[in-house]
């Protein structure tokens, strides 16, 4: 378990503000709040108290005081919490005369979840379920982060590894008591029964096409295009801001620039990349370099060609090496003779008029013609992208792994109890495999690799 002296921390946002929330959690908490009030509140009830000095006794601040005594609080600990007025001067008091009680301490980030995990109120996809909830910047995020957190894959596993648990007590019963005349011959078929199924299960789970961890990070749409065709441009009108410096010389966007954004509920991130053509700098050579690898790793690819100066006709294919949908963006639509314009524009949202190209947009950047139709497209892109992602078992690759492991034990077991003479103790090894890989994905077994990791991203007080 660690170190158990009694943390401390400043649990809401920083000062200055309306209100500050201190947390202690550890045996020296009701110490603690018996020091700085002079008395411990009732459990789980709001108590108003003068919060003073520990030496001199001086009032540092009125504030509400709740107990919540161990187990039942969220840390599995006896925790106390002071919700205080957030002056910087109030915190500092609170904290320094908390830091006099012995056996107190600052906590690290990520401190007061790690011991709610260690004490097992929370399993680690719970804990990755607050992390995600915590850095959600959209709703879809959110949602995801808040399912994740109240067990939507923690209480999944649960349920499996019970399963497998029973799968495995067959086994080993076959194994340990098959002189007794009691002891069924089908114990084997009735596990691999239950493997076959749980692999099922698994696989389906694991059939969701990335979104889940998708969701997470969000999908990447990047800009290319040769040089002078307005994708800077562009790239301010989606995030809204001068992110992008706009020039008319050729070659200003050197190196990748990237902006978050919230579309429609679901996480974006938009790349302004260099142009894409043939240069003998070397420090434009290294942007298109870049250009080239950002936009081939991406989920979209809007090509951006100036159509004044192109026309539509000499619009190709980047020769990216991605298997992302690319769709061709002629910008500059303004800049057409009149009678031009409107051929050009009269038919371009959303119309595959080229075999290369996903879809074709004739837009104006600088004027704002025809954006409605791109950028209601991509809020469309981005729904499908994410349409079953919501429901998804799997946000992260970690969890993937553990999946893929326990599927692959699963089959293996099934596979050698198909066979002519079963081996029944190799059965009850891959059984045994697949719970230990289940047990890592909720943190029951040999995740010490993985808590490091997961609790570091936590800010201090949570």
């Amino acid at each position: 378990m660690g170190d158990r002296s009694t943390i401390f921390a400043l649990s809401s946002g920083r000062p200055p503000a309306a209100i500050a929330v201190v947390r202690i959690s550890g045996p020296q908490a009701r110490l603690a709040v018996e020091r700085l009030t002079g008395r411990v509140p009732q459990p789980h009830q709001a108590t108003l108290v003068r919060v003073r000095e520990s030496a001199s006794g001086e009032v540092i601040d009125e504030a509400l005081a709740l107990w919540f005594p161990a187990p039942g609080s969220e840390t599995g600990e006896d925790v106390a919490e002071l919700q205080l007025h957030g002056g910087h001067a109030v915190i500092a008091g609170v904290l320094k005369a908390l830091s006099a009680v012995e056996d107190c301490r600052m906590a690290e980030p990520g401190e007061f979840t790690r011991r709610a995990f260690e004490n097992g109120k929370l399993d680690l996809t719970a804990v990755e379920g607050l992390g995600d909830l915590i850095a959600a910047e959209t709703a879809a995020q959110r949602r995801q982060g808040f399912r994740q957190l109240k067990g939507l894959i923690g209480d999944r596993a649960e349920a499996w590894r019970e399963h497998l648990i029973d799968a495995l007590a067959l086994v080993e019963a076959r194994i340990d008591f098959s002189d007794e005349a009691d002891v069924p011959e089908d114990l084997i078929s009735l596990a691999a029964k239950i493997a076959r199924s749980l692999s099922d299960e698994i696989a389906a789970a694991l059939a969701d096409g990335g979104r889940g961890e998708r969701l997470r990070d969000g999908l990447v749409v990047a800009i290319a295009g040769p040089p002078n065709a307005g994708k800077s441009t562009l790239f301010n009108r989606l995030a809204r801001r001068e992110a992008a410096i706009v020039s008319p010389f050729a070659g200003t966007t050197r190196d990748v620039i990237e902006v978050h954004l919230d579309l429609d509920g679901y996480p974006v991130t938009v790349l302004d990349t260099a142009g894409i053509r043939d240069s003998v700098e070397p420090v434009e050579q290294e942007g298109v370099r870049r250009a080239r690898a950002r936009a081939a790793a991406a989920d979209l690819v809007l090509w951006v060609t100036d159509v004044s100066v192109e026309g539509r006709a000499s619009a190709q294919l980047p020769g990216l090496k991605s298997d992302a949908p690319q769709w061709l963006v002629e910008n500059k639509i303004d800049l057409l003779e009149a009678s031009a314009r409107r051929r050009s524009f009269a038919g371009s949202c959303r119309n595959p008029k080229r075999d290369e190209f996903q879809f074709v947009f004739s837009i104006s950047a600088e004027g704002g013609e025809g954006l409605d139709a791109l950028f209601g497209a991509l809020a469309e892109f981005a729904s499908d992208s994410f349409a079953l992602g919501e429901a998804t078992v799997v946000t992260r690759a970690r969890h993937r792994r553990a999946l893929e492991e326990t599927a692959a034990a699963l089959d293996r077991a099934v596979v050698e109890s198909a066979a002519q003479t079963p081996r029944e103790e190799l059965i009850a090894e891959e059984l045994r495999q697949a719970t230990s890989a289940l047990g890592r994905l909720t943190g029951r077994v040999d995740v010490e690799d993985v808590l490091d990791k997961i609790f570091r991203d936590f800010c201090i007080g949570k």
